[in-house]
């Protein structure tokens, strides 16, 4: 049997993140993710600025030569590959089980079936259009990595924020595999993303701070209104619902 591990924060922490929340193949001891779970979530963020590197440095590289819509749209799949569309499925379950029962009970039986309703075919058509648009005003403002890298880190500890401060909606699923993240490792996670956001693109940092947290609060009220509390669905929802109001967010700012 694993034994407890009670430290805060370990470097084991940031593959165990990245398995979970990308398709990159990284090593993870499994015995040691699984005894620290939540306890890894202070390294959300850090995933957040693998992602920007990995798609902004290309992308700063092709700015300029390739259209911005087209390389916007490149950029949105590479994201969806890297995410195995993570953080897309939630989103559709979320807006098809939310807005598709009429109880919480239902509302959880249509958020675990694997089939896609109208309501979110419609979320992800709308939710890769405006992030596709935000994606467009920061390529032609020209500051395509260190926007990915505000946004990418403090979308992640969004969903940081949600695990945290909601119940778990159902006794199963990855949300409660994983637990629930204490005050401490929350903390963690929304400084990381702050500094690093503050350090990317300068003051700018707390406006989309506050766009995060606008999103943050009405995913998490809709959701413990609807079931009760957060699923990995609901966490999958609060990244994307985030990364909307941060990219409109500089996008207007721009």
């Amino acid at each position: 049997m694993a034994k407890p591990d009670s430290g805060l924060m370990s470097l084991t922490d940031i593959p165990a993140a990245v398995g979970l929340l990308t398709r990159l193949p990284v090593p993870v001891n499994a015995e040691r993710a699984t005894t620290r779970s939540a306890k890894a979530a202070w390294a959300y963020p850090l995933v957040g600025l693998v992602l920007a590197l990995l798609v902004g440095v290309p992308a700063s590289v092709l700015a300029g030569i390739v259209p911005s819509g087209i390389l916007a749209g490149l950029m949105l799949v590479a994201l969806v590959v890297l995410t195995g569309a993570l953080h897309e499925d939630g989103l559709a379950d979320t807006a098809d089980g939310l807005w598709g029962g009429w109880d919480a009970v239902r509302r959880l039986e249509i958020m675990k079936d694997s089939q896609i309703g109208s309501y979110g075919v419609i979320a992800l058509v709308l939710s890769l259009l405006l992030r596709w648009l935000g994606l467009v005003a920061v390529i032609e403002a020209g500051l395509v990595l260190p926007a990915l890298i505000a946004v990418a880190m403090l979308t992640r500890a969004g969903m940081v924020v949600v695990m945290s401060t909601l119940p778990h909606a159902r006794d199963g699923g990855l949300s409660k595999r994983v637990g629930r993240p204490s005050v401490s490792t929350t903390g963690i996670a929304a400084v990381i993303a702050l500094v690093a956001a503050a350090l990317a693109i300068g003051l700018p940092a707390l406006i989309l701070a506050l766009a995060v947290s606008l999103a943050v609060w009405a995913v998490a009220a809709i959701a413990k209104v609807k079931i009760g509390g957060q699923t990995g669905d609901i966490l999958g929802a609060t990244q994307q619902v985030s990364e909307i109001a941060t990219l409109l967010t500089l996008a207007t700012l721009l």
